[in-house]
C-alpha cells in the first residue's frame, strides 16, 4: 500500500473531496488500474465525463495531433478552424429548429455563469429562477443557483442576489400524489410564485436540469418541462437547459431535452464533451447569443485547441460506435437489475433514471421514506475496496448513482452490480437488526 494519501493530506487542502483512496496509474474504456496494480470497474466515469470511455484511441490521437501543431495561441488572438467546426456541429446537433450560435468556455460552472450573463443582457432583466435540488456549480453565482447547503453552500455566503428557487417535481417524495397531480400543483404554484416572490417581467431566465444530477437523478415529466417552456414563452423569459451532466448520449439521446420534446433557448454543455479535456459551451438562439457586445464574453483558455480537437473526436466516436443506442441498452440493463434488487431489499426505496443515467434511493423505512444516509455512505466507501467505483448523490445524500462509460461491457456491468448486491444485503441486514433491537 502506497503512502500517497498521507502525502495528499499533508500537501493538498482538505476541502477537495475524494470518493476513493485510489491513486490511478492508467484507465482504459470502463476500467481503472491503480498504482498498486489493482483494477476497478468505473461507474463514476469521472462524474459523467467519460461517456466515450477512458482514453479512447481516437480522442487520444486527436489530442496528440493537435499538441504537435499548436497548443495555445488563444482564440481571441488568432482563431482556429476547430473552434468554428465544433460550434457548427453543436449548432446542428442541439434541439431547436432555429438559427443558433455557440461560445466555448472551460467548465460547467463557467458555462452557467455565461448563460446567465447572456440572458440578462438579452432581456435587460436581473432575476434568475432555479430549482430545489438543482446543482449548477461552485462559483458565487452558480453556488447561489445550487440548492444543497452541505457541502456546497455552508459558510460561503452572502450569495448572489436576484436568485429565486422553485420546487422541482420529485415524484417519489410526493406523499401519495400521482405524477400528474404533482405537475398540476407545481404549474399552478408557479403562477402564484410570480405573484408572491418575483414578477415574471423581472425574470431573465429559468434554468433547469432535464434530469437533476447532484440532486439524485430526479426525472421530471414531459408535461412539466413543456409547461416551463410555455411559461417562458408567455413572459419573455429565457429558458436555459443545464445539460452538463445529461448531454452527449448519456440518456439515450444526444441531449436529454429531446426526451421531452422541448427546445430551450440556451443550453449549457460540458463534462463528456471533451472526454476529460476541460471544455464547456453555451449554445442557443442566435439573437440571444449575440446580445452581448464584442469583447463581453470569453476567456484566455476558453475553447482551447486541445479541447476542441478532443470534442470533435468525441462527436465522431458517439456516431461511429452508436453510443446513443448503447446508452439505451445499458440503461435498460441497469434498470432491470436495480428493479430486481428493489424487490429483494426493502432498503431500496426507488429506482429511477433516464438512459444510462440511473440511480437508487435508499431508505430505512419504505413507508416513511426515511433517508438511509449512513448506509449510502457505507456502500460507496466499501464498493471501491471490492472493485467497483460508485457515487452518491441526492438532497439527503441517500442516492447511489451510476454514470458508467457507455463502452462498458455487459459482463463488467454484471460484475459491478454483483458487488452492489452484496453491499445492499449487508446494509439491509444492519437496518433489520437495528429495527429488531
Amino acid at each position: 500500500m502506497s503512502n500517497w494519501m498521507e502525502r495528499r493530506r499533508e500537501a493538498v487542502a482538505r476541502a477537495p473531496y475524494n470518493v476513493t483512496e485510489i491513486f490511478i496509474k492508467e484507465a482504459k474504456e470502463a476500467m481503472i488500474r491503480d498504482i498498486d496494480g489493482r483494477e476497478y470497474i468505473d461507474f463514476a466515469g469521472g462524474i459523467g465525463v467519460q461517456n466515450v470511455g477512458h482514453c479512447h484511441p481516437k480522442v487520444v490521437a486527436a489530442i496528440q495531433q493537435q499538441a504537435a501543431a499548436f497548443i495555445h495561441p488563444c482564440f481571441h488572438v488568432t482563431p482556429y478552424e476547430s473552434y468554428v467546426l465544433l460550434a457548427e456541429k453543436l449548432n446542428e446537433l442541439t434541439p431547436g429548429d432555429f438559427p443558433k450560435k455557440t461560445i466555448f468556455l472551460n467548465s460547467g460552472a463557467e458555462a452557467v455563469e455565461n448563460a446567465v450573463k447572456i440572458a440578462r443582457k438579452y432581456t435587460g432583466r436581473p432575476a434568475i429562477v432555479s430549482f430545489t435540488g438543482g446543482y449548477h456549480g461552485r462559483t458565487l453565482l452558480t453556488m447561489s443557483l445550487t440548492s444543497k447547503v452541505m457541502p456546497y453552500k455552508k459558510g460561503f455566503g452572502p450569495f448572489a442576489p436576484e436568485v429565486y428557487k422553485f420546487p422541482y417535481p420529485y415524484y417519489y417524495r410526493a406523499n401519495g400524489q400521482t405524477a400528474d397531480e404533482v405537475d398540476e400543483q407545481l404549474i399552478a404554484a408557479l403562477q402564484q410564485f410570480f405573484t408572491a416572490e418575483v414578477a415574471p417581467d423581472h425574470v431573465a431566465a429559468i434554468i433547469i436540469e432535464p434530469v437533476q444530477g447532484e440532486g439524485g437523478f430526479v426525472v421530471p415529466s414531459a408535461k412539466f418541462m413543456q409547461a416551463i417552456r410555455r411559461i417562458c414563452d408567455e413572459h419573455g423569459i429565457v429558458m436555459i437547459a443545464d445539460e452538463i451532466q445529461t448531454g452527449f448520449a448519456r440518456t439515450g439521446r444526444m441531449f436529454a431535452m429531446e426526451h421531452f420534446g422541448v427546445a430551450p433557448d440556451l443550453m449549457t454543455l460540458s463534462k463528456s464533451m471533451g472526454a476529460g479535456v476541460p471544455i464547456s459551451a453555451v449554445v442557443g438562439r442566435s439573437e440571444i447569443m449575440d446580445a452581448p457586445e464584442v469583447g463581453q464574453l470569453g476567456g484566455t483558455f476558453s475553447g482551447s485547441p486541445l479541447a476542441c480537437a478532443a470534442a470533435l473526436a468525441v462527436l465522431d466516436v458517439i456516431e461511429e460506435e452508436q453510443l446513443i443506442l448503447r446508452a439505451r441498452h445499458l440503461g435498460e440493463k441497469m434498470m432491470m437489475l436495480l428493479e430486481e434488487m428493489k424487490q429483494q431489499f426493502d432498503i431500496v426505496g426507488d429506482v429511477r433514471g433516464l438512459g444510462a443515467m440511473c440511480a437508487i434511493e435508499l431508505v430505512t423505512d419504505r413507508e416513511q421514506k426515511t433517508p438511509a444516509k449512513e448506509q449510502t455512505a457505507y456502500i460507496v466507501s466499501q464498493a471501491w475496496k471490492r472493485g467497483a467505483i460508485f457515487l452518491s448523490a441526492g438532497l439527503y445524500s441517500n442516492v447511489v448513482r451510476f454514470l458508467p462509460p457507455l463502452v462498458m461491457t455487459d459482463e463488467q456491468l454484471q460484475k459491478g452490480f454483483s458487488i452492489l448486491h452484496q453491499l445492499l444485503a449487508e446494509v439491509q441486514q444492519k437496518v433489520v437488526k437495528r429495527c429488531v433491537k
